[in-house]
């Protein structure tokens, strides 16, 4: 069974820092697209970093020169480097993978449970 498990979460203020950390376990043949996506307070889901097994990345543009995502291939870990926070960036994260079971099988996408992360002002 494959699991997403977030961490690092929490309250800081703004003008500081976090990192999230998500780590994939479970039956997995190969991971492919991993990403963050956030939602705060009477806001859609929004995408706010993905990054590939190539390494290439994305990040949305409220987010970019602040935040950088990385991962560990061998570790099918994930990780958000949050630098200078706002209190805009509060919001509940979500890590985002899709994950192959088999060389037979589609990619299919996994959910974390979501971290809390709470910027004041």
């Amino acid at each position: 069974q494959v699991q997403l498990v977030e961490s690092g979460g929490g309250l800081v203020q703004a003008g500081g820092s976090l990192r999230l950390s998500c780590a994939v376990s479970g039956n997995i043949f190969s991971v492919t697209g991993m990403g963050w996506y956030r939602q705060a307070p009477g806001k859609q889901r929004e995408l706010v970093a993905t990054i590939f097994s190539s390494g290439t990345t994305n990040y949305a543009d409220s987010v970019r020169d602040r935040f950088f995502v990385s991962r560990d291939n061998a570790a099918n870990t994930i990780y958000l480097q949050m630098n200078n926070l706002k209190p805009e960036d509060t919001a509940i994260y979500y890590c985002n993978a899709d994950i192959k079971y088999s060389w037979y099988s589609t990619f299919n996408e996994h959910w974390g449970q979501g971290i809390q992360v709470t910027v004041s002002s």
